[in-house]
């Protein structure tokens, strides 16, 4: 920064997570330092730094209720006149959860970027720090609002959609599902905290006992976590075809971790033949996200169209 320029001040919104976290007497991990805390132990940053002290969980614990709390308080900052970047202290078990669903509901006109750790503060390779330093760095740099939400991690700046955690115990923990220009996202403003979508694990020999189960507990949509390109088997599809009479929004996704999902396969049970009884292929986005996408996109009342339109591969969209 050049001589006789402000420092840009960064709004650091504090959750909680593995970077909050200290063992305690038990050998439990519990999230026991507030935002303030954290930043004291950063290294001098070319940034003003402000922290907001939100909640303190563990993100395996967040609701979607929780998850809106954090994008509406990202919201309160990007409306902030003198806020220039946003970071996201969070858990990594939900990460790519919160950080799509900003990413959804808010144009960052500003740098949003989430980050945390894989090993606790009091950890002799604590990595908390570093991933800290790196999240101020790209939010103090205005060009990073143009690449829309981004995690900093292990190293690595990677955008919020199609992200997914690759590894429970390596500092580089996060990888793209697919790797893509920058997602023109939909705008999706509506609230997602009253809206349920349950993810269902699709296996060999698997019956419809779970999906049914959701349908019986009021659920709104339902992402199938499906093999290989997407696909189940028979009794799957024939649930589809009954979630799509009750109206029950179902996507379908995959267990496999990177590369693009087609609808392509036949035979009873096929990606294709889940794609008749009225499921959406999810392309792109692994269970997790496509459970934020497919929340959202009900939660705004979105028609059969829009849904297809997206969950698409974002390099073909019309």
């Amino acid at each position: 920064m050049n001589k006789g320029q402000t420092k840009p001040l960064v709004a650091v919104i504090a959750t909680g997570g593995t970077i909050a976290s200290k063992r305690s007497a038990n050998g439990a991990s519990v999230p026991t330092l507030t935002g303030e805390d954290l930043l004291e132990l950063l290294p001098q940053a070319d940034a003003h730094l402000r922290p907001v002290e939100l909640m303190s969980k563990d993100s395996a614990s967040l609701t979607l209720s929780d998850m809106q709390r954090i994008s509406d308080a990202v919201n309160a900052e990007l409306d902030d006149a003198d806020v220039r970047g946003i970071v996201v202290l969070h858990g990594t078990d939900a990460m790519e959860e919160t950080a799509l669903l900003v990413q959804l509901q808010h144009a960052t006109l500003k740098p949003v970027i989430f980050t945390g750790a894989q090993f606790t503060a009091d950890h002799p390779d604590a990595d908390g720090p570093a991933n800290l330093a790196a999240a101020v760095r790209l939010a103090a740099d205005p060009a990073n609002a143009e690449r829309g939400v981004l995690i900093a991690f292990g190293g690595r700046a990677l955008p919020a959609w199609g992200l997914y955690k690759q590894s429970s115990d390596e500092a580089d923990a996060f990888r793209s599902a697919r790797s893509l220009p920058r997602v023109e996202s939909p705008r999706l403003q509506a609230p997602v905290d009253s809206i349920r979508v349950d993810i269902v694990a699709i296996y060999p020999g698997c019956d419809a006992t779970h999906i049914k189960a959701s349908v019986d507990a009021g659920a709104h949509g339902i992402v199938l976590a499906a093999l290989g390109s997407g696909n189940a088997n028979p009794g799957i599809v024939d649930a589809v075809r009954h979630c799509t009479k009750r109206g029950v929004s179902v996507v379908v996704s995959s267990r496999v971790p990177m590369g693009l999902l087609t609808p392509g396969y036949g035979g009873g049970g096929g990606g294709h033949d889940l794609a008749e009884a009225g499921a959406v292929h999810s392309h792109a986005l692994r269970p997790a996200q496509a459970r934020i996408l497919l929340s959202s996109l009900i939660a705004s009342q979105s028609s059969i169209e829009t849904m297809v339109r997206a969950f698409s591969d974002p390099n073909h969209r019309g």
